[in-house]
């Protein structure tokens, strides 16, 4: 299961967003790194019933609102970490490509993905794996087909998915896809 799926399904259990856990926990004192998980998943079984996956989910959520946030250099080298870092040029050869679209053009490295934003609208997404990229694409007036598959459950925020798993596939059809996405995003 997802982790936008245990958000979901607490959502749906709980009637609380995640903002919701944040505020309540602040109100206990439970907020913080010196707070223990065991602390956290007692208070979430007695008040809302969940369980220790779902429990783990907003205990991550805690955390990550607690946490100082980390310099925008330092947010984006951690989508390449790893395994993840020979990825690292063929998204700077995108990102170039996608800023020059337009000096209204930024980049928000995000927990799991990176967003691509027109004037802070976004119009696409790079997730970045082991593997692969994955470039999300906010574009209504496509069909899906082929490489430009429909995004579905792998994230709600863009309507198509296309699986880099070789360079050269970071082409002048991905990139022209991008721009009328980008265009989009400035009406």
């Amino acid at each position: 299961m997802s982790f936008k799926a245990y958000i979901d399904n607490i959502k749906a259990k709980t009637g609380k967003s995640p903002e919701d856990f944040v505020q309540l926990a602040a109100e206990k004192g439970l907020l913080g790194e010196d707070v223990k998980a065991s602390r956290i998943l007692d208070w979430l079984q007695a008040d809302y019933g969940l369980g220790r996956g779902h429990g783990m989910a907003v205990v991550t959520i805690l955390r990550s609102a607690s946490a100082p946030p980390a310099p925008a250099g330092q947010r984006l080298g951690e989508h390449f970490k790893g395994k993840k870092s020979r990825w690292q040029p063929v998204y700077e050869d995108l990102a170039k490509q996608v800023r020059a679209f337009g000096n209204d053009v930024s980049v928000g490295a995000g927990g799991t993905y990176l967003s691509l934003l027109r004037k802070g609208r976004k119009f696409g997404i790079v997730q970045v794996t082991a593997d692969r990229i994955d470039v999300g694409i906010k574009l209504k007036d496509l069909p899906a087909g082929g490489r430009f598959e429909a995004a579905g459950g792998w994230n709600s925020m863009v309507t198509h998915r296309v699986r880099i798993v070789d360079p050269n596939q970071v082409d002048g059809d991905l990139v022209a896809h991008l721009e009328r996405a980008y265009a989009a995003a400035g009406t």
